[in-house]
């Protein structure tokens, strides 16, 4: 009976003690000394009056009130006072460098003149000691220590130096890895900047992170680590490999129309191939021939850090063959450089040509077509900024592309063409081009991701031509028409995917597409085009690699929109 007593006034004192603690106060404070403050406050209980007053403490202790403390405080009913005394306020005599360099000074942007004759900052003096502290573990100091020395009080003025005792020297000793990945230890600690010998520096080890989360073809298992041993640092990294290498192809032969008793070979054929022999090499050639007269192809070609001077080299080649009108090449010599771990710039020199195929369709003109042969020599600059939680299928962060270059255009003469039409034309002329691309990835839920890209581009010259145009179309840029359907020398578009994910490479989609086009030249009227295109898909992981199969409709000046005009893009692409 008794035991049951003593369990029953328990629980009665401590319900008791809840409903005190639950009930609403009104607080009336007042804060005396110089400050002469006074206040009333609404607060949902006993507690957030506490929390409310040790947040004034903390607020004039940062203002200098070094001794500031609550002297009085009373509770009655559901009216709460206090009063906080804040004594005298603090002031920095002299805040002195100490025994800190220059160098550590400029680095940690220390300036006494910022203390000198200020109030007494406990968190302003915690941030300082944090630059300093930051600066040195990024020299090879990670175990320095900063302290306040030969400290002076004269009634409420202080004055004192700082002190810097730096700890042992640490440098890098090696970069180990592990788990499956295919990778040469030496081309990735020089890319992640972990070179045996060199001061150890915590920036590099946090920036390998962000680093090789945006590398496609790892992922990393688990973050960092790093052991000290005999002033010495080792970087720990736990790699996989990702299948991302890509194999795809279609061969189709069908009777040729135009030629007797021959076929005409029809198909696509897409090879990638990421990191061979770990140092980061990439290398891809596409193809594709969809019609008897038109076919594209695309070679390309990176070799990282050439020679170990962290200078990337590539290169690129593109044919394009459209029907019987035109052929253009385009090659592209570029020189890159990984400026920090998510900004990459690439100096590039570029060749274009174009020339005609259909001489005879012109040589019967009164004046020159839009369609001529053309010679084009740039120079340029690319700027590659990413941010992403997957360097392979992100989910979340932005990826941003920008280039732009100029050069000297040449028109040349074409002998089926009557040499006095060229009179109306520049034949030497500078061009400018310039193109960028922003992307953004958001998670919305568990399983529901959001996808924005905005792209755009701009041509500009005194002789353009409908060859030497953008050509813009099918999957890889406005869904739901036709691969290189639109010609434009200004463009903008944006594509929006709200992708709902089964699992981790798997997915349903559905997709607006909106853009406005322009194509005006020398000798081609100025036309608009304000394209809409919407439709869902799916992308399937599937064993050694992905299937996609998109459906979408399009709207332009060319295309009505209807089921009878709707696109159907699909694949599969082999992983390796």
């Amino acid at each position: 009976m008794k035991r049951r007593f003593i369990i029953a006034l328990f629980f009665a004192f401590w319900f008791s003690r809840t409903l005190l603690a639950q009930q609403p106060y009104v607080l009336r404070y007042e804060i005396g000394g110089g400050k002469s403050e006074k206040g009333k406050r609404e607060l949902a209980d006993s507690l957030a009056v506490e929390a409310f007053l040790k947040a004034e403490i903390e607020r004039l202790w940062e203002e200098g009130y070094l001794m500031a403390a609550v002297e009085e405080k009373v509770f009655a009913d559901s009216m709460a006072t206090a009063r906080i005394n804040p004594h005298g306020q603090f002031k920095w005599v002299s805040l002195r460098r100490g025994n800190l360099s220059d160098q550590v000074l400029r680095r940690a942007g220390f300036d006494s003149w910022l203390f000198d004759g200020q109030p007494v900052s406990h968190s302003k003096v915690v941030r300082l000691f944090d630059r300093i502290l930051t600066v040195k573990e990024n020299e090879g100091y990670p175990f320095a220590a900063v302290r306040l020395d030969s400290i002076r009080q004269t009634d409420q003025a202080l004055q004192a130096h700082i002190d810097l005792v730096e700890g042992p020297l640490i440098l890098f000793d090696s970069l180990s890895l592990q788990g499956n990945a295919r990778v040469n230890e030496r081309s990735l600690a020089r890319k992640l900047g972990i070179v045996p010998g060199e001061p150890y520096s915590q920036k590099k080890v946090e920036e390998a992170l962000s680093m090789i989360q945006n590398l496609p073809y790892y992922k990393l298992a688990e973050p960092p680590k790093v052991s000290f041993q005999n002033s010495e640092a080792t970087v720990y990294l736990t790699l996989r490999n990702r299948r991302i290498n890509t194999l795809d192809g279609i061969i189709g032969l069908l009777p040729n129309e135009a030629e007797a008793n021959k076929l005409l070979v029809t198909g696509q054929f897409d090879l990638d191939i990421y990191n061979p022999a770990g140092k980061g090499r990439q290398y891809g050639l596409h193809w594709q021939r969809l019609t008897q007269y038109s076919q594209n192809m695309e070679i390309t070609a990176l070799e990282p850090q050439l020679f170990g001077t962290g200078i990337d080299v590539n290169a690129s080649f593109f044919l394009l063959k459209e029907d019987t009108s035109f052929v253009n090449r385009d090659f592209r010599l570029g020189f890159g450089y990984q400026v920090t771990p998510r900004i990459y710039m690439d100096f590039f020199s570029r060749w274009q040509s174009g020339d005609l195929l259909s001489v005879s369709e012109v040589s019967e003109v009164d004046e020159l077509p839009d369609v001529l042969d053309f010679r084009y020599h740039s120079y340029g600059l690319r700027l590659h900024y990413q941010n992403l939680d997957d360097g392979y299928l992100p989910k979340s962060g932005r990826r941003l592309i920008a280039e732009g270059g100029v050069g000297n255009k040449r028109i040349l003469y074409n002998t089926a063409i009557a040499e006095e039409f060229y009179d109306e034309v520049e034949r030497a002329s500078i061009q400018f081009f310039g193109t960028f691309s922003a992307e953004e990835y958001w998670r919305v839920g568990k399983r529901l991701v959001g996808f924005l890209r905005l792209r755009g581009g701009m041509l500009l010259g005194d002789n353009l031509l409908k060859n030497d145009m953008y050509r813009l179309g099918g999957l890889r840029s406005i869904r739901g028409f036709n691969e290189n359907f639109f010609f434009a020398n200004r463009y903008v578009y944006a594509n929006f995917e709200p992708r709902f994910y089964v699992e981790e490479n798997s997915y349903f989609l559905l997709f607006a597409d909106v853009g406005a086009l322009e194509q005006s030249g020398w000798s081609i009227p100025k036309e608009q085009d304000g394209v809409l295109s919407f439709g869902g898909g799916i992308n399937l992981s599937v064993g050694t690699g992905e299937f996609r199969f998109l459906y979408g409709m399009g709207r332009s000046n060319e295309q009505k929109i209807g089921v009878n005009y709707a696109k159907i893009h699909f694949g599969y692409i082999g992983r390796f």
